[in-house]
């Protein structure tokens, strides 16, 4: 579980900034011009998953993370997002490779956004991190096709080929 844990974690990390480059790449004002998308544009789709990071980065530490909703009503500049992201993606796979079998499969209580509690194991709360994060890249991989433009490749078999290249 450890191994897959953090292969995973670096996955997400390396399909992160992957998608950062090519959202970047884009024409001036294509990533954050209003579409027809349940986060309003590029960016803010991107600011959804580093929301939802911090969440869960809070209850893999069992405190408080201060959200009220899944977004935030605006987003920061792209760049500054994808350093957060980064730092984020960070920690992320310092969990996968710190933390102890024992200590993953520990279950930890929280409470999710709309009340509802929850319990999950730690690697289960990681592992969708990774989920999550590729779900909702896919909807921005879709409004590439509005721009229009070629949406990047993230595939997890060509991270696998690139790492091992």
């Amino acid at each position: 579980m450890k191994e897959t844990l953090s292969m995973l974690t670096r996955y997400n990390a390396w399909a992160n900034r992957v998608m950062f480059d090519a959202v970047a790449a884009l024409p001036a004002g294509e990533a954050t011009r209003p579409r027809t998308s349940l986060f309003r544009n590029m960016v803010h789709t991107l600011n959804h998953n580093y929301v939802i990071g911090l969440i869960w980065q809070a209850h893999l530490q069992q405190r408080e993370h201060g959200f009220a909703a899944r977004n935030t009503p605006d987003h920061p500049p792209l760049e500054e997002l994808r350093r957060s992201q980064e730092l984020l993606d960070a920690w992320y796979i310092s969990q996968s490779d710190t933390l102890a079998e024992a200590a993953l499969a520990e279950r930890l209580s929280f409470t999710l956004i709309g009340g509802s509690k929850g319990e999950m194991s730690r690697a289960e709360m990681l592992l969708h991190i990774v989920t999550h994060c590729s779900y909702h890249r896919g909807f921005v991989a879709d409004l590439f096709f509005q721009v229009p433009a070629r949406p990047p490749t993230m595939d997890l078999p060509v991270y696998l080929r690139e790492r091992r290249a």
